[in-house]
């Protein structure tokens, strides 16, 4: 997969669709990569898309430098990518960490966006006592303190038992996610407050939650909606935090009908 200057770091990213079609550029969540979205690629790319999938600093291929980061700071990470590759607007779909990207990027650089679709995310995430205990243990012990735990919030046990072969490459993922990335995104999320700024948000919204989700509940999600009046939220059952992909074929229908929703010529 190519590898691009972007914002001051390398940032690894991987096209794949119609060299034509509308462009969805899709941030993954904290401590995995781009491979997270697999589920979203064949459906996406058959009704028309072009899919723009990349890594965060600090996770998959990308470089991991020292943090503590921001979310601002991968935000613009992401507007540096645009740039780097020539896009003017993309619609932007965002889950948990890459979520929380998306809202800093309807509020201050709408104008690099189609639509919006926030999933599984949150404008802030108290309390900050548990994001430093976890940049502790995994400063000390490493991914694997984390990885059980982190499953068990992401999946439920029905999808768990459902889909080992997909959880287990999420489990893969988490383990093989650099330290210093990690701590430095748990940083960014620790020091998160986007309740106020998400009110400038004006691009078409969509807000996705599954409704077992444990770290960003569904009030989380009724929240976003009530301050971005663009906004729709649609609770995916039967999920947990990895919505798309426990719940694939729920998520990829309500994706692709709002995306089409809002086709414009390229």
């Amino acid at each position: 997969m190519p590898r691009i200057q972007a914002n001051g770091t390398g940032l690894n990213y991987r096209w794949d669709g119609p060299a034509d079609g509308p462009v969805v550029m899709l941030a993954h969540s904290l401590g995995v990569d781009l491979t997270m979205w697999e589920p979203q690629v064949a459906p996406l790319t058959a009704a028309g898309y072009r899919l723009l999938r990349y890594d965060h600093r600090g996770h998959g291929g990308s470089d991991a430098p020292e943090g503590p980061y921001s979310i601002e700071l991968l935000a613009a990470d992401a507007v540096g990518l645009l740039n780097a590759l020539g896009l003017s607007q993309v619609h932007f779909c965002g889950l948990s960490m890459g979520g929380m990207v998306g809202q800093v990027l309807g509020a201050c650089h709408g104008h690099l966006l189609r639509s919006l679709v926030l999933c599984s995310t949150s404008s802030h995430m108290p309390p900050p006592e548990l994001w430093s205990e976890r940049i502790q243990l995994v400063g000390a012990k490493g991914m694997s303190a984390v990885v059980d735990a982190t499953i068990d919030r992401w999946f439920t046990r029905p999808g768990q038992q459902r889909l080992p072969d997909a959880v287990q490459k999420i489990r893969a993922a988490l383990l093989k996610t650099a330290v210093p990335g990690f701590l430095g995104c748990c940083a960014a999320i620790r020091d998160l407050d986007l309740r106020e700024s998400v009110r400038a948000i004006t691009a078409p919204t969509l807000i996705l939650v599954g409704e077992h989700d444990q770290g960003t509940p569904v009030a989380h999600a009724r929240f976003l909606h009530e301050r971005i009046p663009t906004s729709r939220l649609v609770v995916t059952a039967d999920a947990a935090h990895l919505q798309n992909v426990e719940q694939a074929e729920t998520f990829n229908q309500a994706l692709i009908t709002f995306l089409d929703g809002h086709k414009k010529r390229e």
